[in-house]
């Protein structure tokens, strides 16, 4: 079977959008350890983001004549953005304050099997066995990945633990909407519009703890924010709003997995964590089950045009 290279296209999309969600982990636990506050960073990032979309729309004059208005998809782009790309952002900002960033990635990985079990429901089908192995072989990589089998769950702050669950549900709902909404529209229009209800939500709830106080401290933040913006919203949001139309929301979610092997490796880069061997096979197994989930996707596309 020969794959058109605009697929491959949007598989690299995905994956880099993962890899951006993975590099921004220690980032964001980085801005913590400077004293800054959820509230604080979780404004500044989704703002700046949502800026600099719209600053992305002005700047490409070409993709204006694709802004066209419809209730029916911007009430469903504003759901998405809502309770799915910026409340990931406010669950797992908050699962990182109060829990090892090992532990929180465990906790939000779990959108990969509950991203499937939602596309199965919609397709009133069971996952294949190839969904089904990859499922097995992600799992188990993202588990030793993190170190987990060293851990002792002992003292552990269930809030944080409840509120990665809640994230990984979160992020599960963005990555299986994101390619059923308004499929024909501009991809940095689409993120701008989700990010931009988003932040007014966001806005609502925690603006009057947004601000540093002092000038200095303010700029600092500013700068936070630019980065996690970036990383967290205007990268992410774009690549997979191009790139998961074409996969499909099954396989984006286990392209997704990608996401680990970046956290580990920017986590040593940037925080100084050690990288285990467990670690190092966990990031294997979870390769295997990317490149299993690819095989499977392509074979059974194989046996439709047959």
């Amino acid at each position: 079977m020969k794959t058109s290279s605009g697929y491959w296209t949007a598989v690299i999309m995905v994956i880099i959008a993962a890899a951006c969600y993975g590099i921004m982990s220690p980032v964001l636990k980085l801005s913590y350890n400077h004293g800054y506050t959820f509230q604080q960073i979780t404004v500044h990032q989704v703002g700046i983001g949502t800026a600099l979309l719209w600053i992305l729309i002005l700047i490409r004059p070409h993709s204006w004549s694709k802004l066209a208005f419809s209730f029916k998809h911007w009430g469903t782009l504003a759901f998405t953005g809502i309770f799915g790309l910026s409340m990931t952002t406010v669950l797992y900002n908050q699962t990182l304050e109060k829990l090892d960033a090992s532990f929180s990635i465990v906790l939000l990985f779990q959108f990969m099997w509950i991203t499937i079990f939602l596309e199965s429901l919609w397709k009133r089908k069971w996952p294949t066995r190839w969904q089904w192995a990859a499922i097995v072989m992600a799992m188990a990589g993202t588990v030793m990945a993190a170190g987990l089998f060293h851990n002792k769950l002992t003292h552990i702050d269930w809030a944080g633990v409840g509120f990665g669950l809640a994230a990984a549900v979160s992020y599960s709902l963005f990555l299986f909407l994101t390619g059923r909404v308004a499929p024909d529209y501009d991809p940095v229009f689409k993120s701008a519009i989700m990010m931009s209800f988003g932040f007014m939500v966001i806005a609502a709830l925690y603006g009057y703890k947004a601000f540093a106080g002092g000038s200095d401290q303010e700029w600092g933040l500013i700068g936070w924010g630019f980065a996690l913006g970036l990383l967290g919203q205007v990268l992410p949001s774009v690549f997979f709003n191009a790139g998961i139309p074409r996969v499909g929301s099954g396989l984006a979610s286990m392209l997704g997995a990608m996401e680990l092997p970046f956290a580990v490796v920017s986590a040593r880069l940037i925080l100084g964590e050690p990288i285990s061997v467990s670690g190092i096979a966990g990031i294997i197994l979870i390769l295997g089950g990317i490149v299993l989930a690819e095989y499977g996707a392509r074979q059974k596309a194989a046996d439709r045009s047959t």
